[in-house]
This record gives C-alpha cells, structure tokens and sequence, in this order.
C-alpha cells in the first residue's frame, strides 16, 4: 500500500478502514491524511486522495456503497465522498481548538462562534451546517455578537482589533483598533447597531468605536483590573461592565458623562449580562454567587448562591478533595431567558444550570457530557491511581511523544513540559434564542443545543375530566369550533389541536378569532407559529396568524416584554417559509422566461428559414429569365 501513496515518509500508519460487502470495496484511512479505496478480491487501487494534513480517524461506506465518510479529528473535520463521480457531498469543519464564545441572531436562525483557533463560524441552526468562516483574525476569538438588524457580526479577539462583517457579501467591511495594542475580553454593541465597545484584560479600559466611520469615540477608564464582562441595555443608553477588581461599573455613554456609578461586589466580577427588558442586569462574582441589579438605582435587587450546583468534577492535576473544590466554583458565562424569568449559568464545570429568578431556586441542571477521556467529569479520582507520589494518571509513557501535543495557536496552554494533552470538560458560553424555544452551549464536545418539543411531552392547560379527544371531535362534527379550539388548547396534544386547527372552515376562523378569550390567544399564536414551520398548509397558517394578531393586536402590545418571544417565534419561521416560497417561485419565473425565449428563438429560426427560401427562389427566376 506504501507505494499507493505516494509519501516519502516512512511513518504513515494505517489508523482506519471499513469494507463494503457488497459491491467488494475496501477503503482505508492513514495518519498522513490520505485514503486508498480498493476492489476487492484482486485489490485493484481505485482511488488514492489526501483531504487533511492530519489524520483520518475514521472511515465508513453509506448503505449503498456510493458515498464515503471521512472524519479527522485533529482537523474537526468531516467529509462526505462520491467517489463514482469523484465529488465532495458534504465537507464540513468545526473549530480546530476550543470554542471561546456563541450567540444567536436576532431571528434566531443563525448561530456564530468564535474559537482559539481564531475563526469565526456562522451555522445554520435548522440543518447544523456551518456555511460561512471568517479567517481574519490572527489569535483566538474572545466574543461575537449580532447587531440588532442581523446585517452584521462583531467580532473581538486577543490580536488586539474588533471585526465587522457582512452578512451579505461575507466580507470583513470594518476592523476597529486601539492607539496602543490592547488584548479584548468581551463585546457588546447598542441597540441601534453603531456603536461597538470593547473590554480590554491588560490595559484594563474599555473602547469606544463608532461602527460606520471606524473612529475611536472615547476610552472609558475607571476599572483597577482586566474587563470581563459587558453589556449595553437594551432599551438605554447604559453601558455595564464587570472586573476582576471587584466592582461593577454602570456608564452613560453616549451623554458623555462617563461612570454613572461604580458598584462595589462579593468578589471578582466575572461577567455581566442585561434582562431582555432591560429592567435588570446580572452578575456573576468569583465566589460562585449571581447577583442582580437594578440598573436605574444601583440597588441589588437578589442573589443566587450556585456554587455548589456546579459539582466538583476532579481533575488529574487537582491536590485537593472535592469538598475544597467545590469552593472555587463560579460561574462565567451567564444569560437571561427570552421571557427574562430564568437564567442560565455555567462554568468550569460539566453542569449548566437554570434559574428561576423571583423565587431564586434551581430548576434544572443540564449535564453536557458523559465522556470520561475529558477532565475534570470524574467527581472523584480511583484510589487506585493515588500513590505516594501522585497521581499515577500523570505518569507519561515515553512512546506518548510521537501522538500527544497539539499545536495550540499564539502560545502553548497548560504545562509546557507535558508532551499530552488531555480537554477539560467546560462550558465557555451559553446562549438563549430570541424565539424562546431552545437556547446553545459552546463546550468542550462542541455546540450543544437544547430545544422544546412538546409533541413528545404531555402538558396539559387547566384539564377537567370531559376534555378527551372523543368529546373534542364531537364539539367539531357539531360545529361548535370555539369549544373544540379552546378544548384543544388545554388539552394540550399537538395532534389533536394540528387536526381542530386544519379541519376548521376558512370562512369561521374571523369570528371564532374575534370570540376567543385572551387566555387562550397566546397558546394559540404560539401552536400555530411552531406548526408553520413544518406543515404544508402555509395560506391556512397564516391566516389564522393574521386575524389573531388583527383582532387582538392592541392586547399583545400592552404585554409585549412577555410576548416578545412568541413573535420571534413568529417571524422566524414565517422568514423561513417565505424563503423556502422565494427560491420556488424565482426557479419557476426563470423556467417559465427560458420556454418563452426558446419559442421566440423558434418562431425567428422558421422566419430566418422563410426569408433564405424566398432568396433562393427569386434568385432562380432572374437565371430563367
């Protein structure tokens, strides 16, 4: 096989291999980032390719024998071979290192990541492909965020500049930097999307950049230790940041007034997050505790105390016991839920957790991993591994030099004289959908993302004991649609409601509508603004969306911070569909252009044809006469 491909190396090993039984096929994967795919029994050499430097880890036929997968995870890469036509069906990458930070787009459609490999990544959230990556930066990613109108993506990063980009034409249209170089640790950008501010770690400032001209408006100074965390209000012109100095500084940004009001913490701040209604803002502090702020007074309004809900995973290096580490537990990543109740937190640890706020109790705590080759997922190391000299798990064979060290861009992390390297179970960053319905996780196994699905859980609304399916359809057949509708929503099925929904006539669904208590409206918008997504009857959807909104508008925009999230819900997938509409209706124009003009080419060729006859004919008559 050496002489298939084509190195000079004598150190490619074969790492992977998998045999299609029915069509006689052979492939096999090497470290050096080549496969070779044999027929089998004579070992013919089909094809010899290299898609990586790195190695390929795993190799798989489809069901067909056609297609072949190809995974190395050095690289995070995947790729999807025909080799009959010798095209890519799918190639994909992930971040090579960590990821650092996530977000969702306003629509909540997108998903951008930044990592210590310094690219940025945009995924699609429906199909989880990543579509886009942005090169520029030179070191890693340390936050992303969208502008509100999702035109654009801001990015920060340890090399010292914040990038814009165009979601467009996907392109760098803006890079923002400081006088002196200065390392940035967090990011955020006002409500109106031109200004960008960034915190720095080392000069210990925060920068002000105007987003349309590039120009640095003003250095916030004030802050005795690295920025760790900001946030603009959303409905204000507030600026929050949080610092290892422990204080929490509120500013007044675009009044020119500087520091509004510095806010003395427990501990470090660690990071600093506003409610979606900007009534509240949160930090998280070294100490493992949430504390929330009344932005307006600068008053605390609560705590949480979530250190020991993060567990006490052990780690190889640790020399303490659980019970100790449990102490230096905290949180750095925090977010609010869409409706502002909740909140999520995480940290160093394999447990993210929610929060209700007002009765301040956790509700439930997300384990994000059970791989045991991570760090730091054991609570507790085998006695067995204990020596008198350590832990025995710290003990490097000599031959672990050839497979170990990754090649960590910018600077090398952890112990410099280790030659492995072992990821230790973290989550670098949580993010909650606009829409409501899911929220992400940036870890150390890659994007987590949590979702609701109610048609595989059973919640009933306010159930009696004559609300079954039977007595809904009954109400249905007896044209009762109000009764059947509301039954349906406190049953709370999504069969039967879709059923009740589709069976009901297009010229009821205005009164019915005008008739249905208030109570119910929300639960309705929001069954409908899920089923669109997926169902085929568009026009149905959207007209029971439309007359709902029309016939109580003026309800929904009195509550509208509770609501926000339904309407995102909403829009999203209504943009999805009238997308999916968009490309149908486009192809069809354009066949439709392409028959006309292939009939205009006809008819000129039949009368280019007439006029050539006619020019022989009259030609002949002048030789005879």
């Amino acid at each position: 096989m050496k002489d298939s491909l084509k190195t000079d190396s004598d150190n490619v090993t074969l790492l992977s291999a998998d045999y299609h039984r029915a069509n006689h096929l052979l492939v096999t994967g090497y470290s050096n980032g080549s496969f070779l795919l044999h027929e089998m029994p004579d070992f013919n050499l089909i094809h010899s390719l290299s898609i990586t430097e790195h190695d390929i880890l795993s190799v798989t036929f489809n069901c067909t024998g056609e297609w072949i997968a190809l995974a190395s995870g050095r690289k995070g890469q995947l790729v999807v071979w025909e080799w009959q036509s010798e095209s890519f069906v799918l190639k994909q990458q992930g971040h090579v290192n960590n990821m650092a930070c996530l977000t969702y787009s306003p629509d909540g459609l997108l998903i951008a990541t930044g990592g210590d490999d310094g690219r940025v990544k945009l995924w699609n959230v429906s199909n989880g492909f990543c579509f886009v990556t942005f090169t520029e930066h030179k070191s890693g990613v340390s936050a992303v965020t969208f502008t509100q109108s999702g035109k654009a993506i801001i990015s920060a990063s340890l090399d010292g500049t914040v990038r814009a980009f165009d979601l467009h034409r996907y392109r760098n249209f803006k890079t923002l930097t400081t006088p002196q170089p200065a390392q940035f640790s967090c990011l955020a950008v006002d409500p109106s999307g031109e200004v960008v501010c960034a915190g720095s770690q080392d000069t210990f400032d925060i920068f002000v950049w105007s987003l349309q001209t590039g120009r640095l408006l003003e250095v916030l100074a004030g802050h005795e230790g690295p920025v760790s965390g900001i946030t603009f209000s959303p409905n204000e012109a507030i600026l929050v940041s949080a610092s290892w100095d422990k204080t929490c500084r509120v500013w007044d940004v675009f009044s020119g007034k500087g520091s509004r009001e510095a806010i003395t913490l427990t501990a470090d701040g660690l990071t600093a997050v506003f409610r979606p209604d900007g009534r509240e803002f949160a930090v998280a502090t070294l100490d493992g505790a949430i504390l929330f702020f009344n932005p307006q007074t600068s008053v605390q309004t609560g705590s949480i105390e979530g250190r020991h809900d993060l567990g006490s995973g052990r780690r190889d290096t640790d020399l303490v016991t659980a019970k100790k580490l449990t102490q230096t537990q905290a949180f750095s990543t925090l977010c609010y839920t869409a409706d502002g109740e909740n909140i999520l937190g995480a940290g160093r640890s394999k447990y993210i957790c929610i929060y209700n706020i007002l009765k301040q109790i956790l509700l439930k705590k997300f384990e994000v991993t059970c791989n045991h080759s991570l760090d730091g997922v054991d609570d507790f190391i085998s006695r067995r591994k204990i020596t008198e000299f350590g832990n025995m798990a710290l003990v490097e064979e000599r031959a672990d030099a050839d497979e170990a060290a990754l090649a960590l861009p910018g600077a090398k992390k952890g112990d410099m004289s280790s030659r492995s390297f072992k990821p230790e179970v973290r989550v670098t960053s949580v993010s909650f959908s606009p829409t409501g319905r899911a929220w992400g996780a940036a870890t150390t196994e890659g994007i987590l993302i949590y979702s609701l699905d109610h048609s595989l859980v059973f919640d009933p609304y306010e159930l009696e004991q004559d609300i079954t399916p039977a007595s809904i359809r009954q109400a249905l057949e007896a044209k009762d649609y109000s009764k059947a509708v509301m039954a349906a929503l406190r049953l709370n099925e999504v069969e039967i409601t879709t059923e009740i929904v589709e069976k009901i006539p297009l010229g009821n669904i205005e009164l019915l509508c005008r008739s249905l208590p208030q109570v119910y409206v929300e639960r309705l918008l929001g069954f409908l603004g899920v089923q669109l997504e997926s169902r085929p009857h568009i026009q149905l959807y959207m007209t029971w969306i439309t007359t709902l909104l029309k016939q109580h508008g003026e309800m929904l925009k009195e509550r509208s911070p509770s609501v926000m999230a339904l309407l995102r819900t909403l829009l999203k997938n209504i943009t999805l569909r009238h997308k999916e509409l968009a490309k149908i209706c486009d192809h069809n124009t354009y066949l439709m252009q392409y028959i006309l003009a292939q009939k205009d080419v006809k008819h000129k060729a039949s009368k280019d044809d007439e006029m050539s006859g006619s020019d022989v004919s009259d030609s002949e008559d002048i030789l005879i006469s």
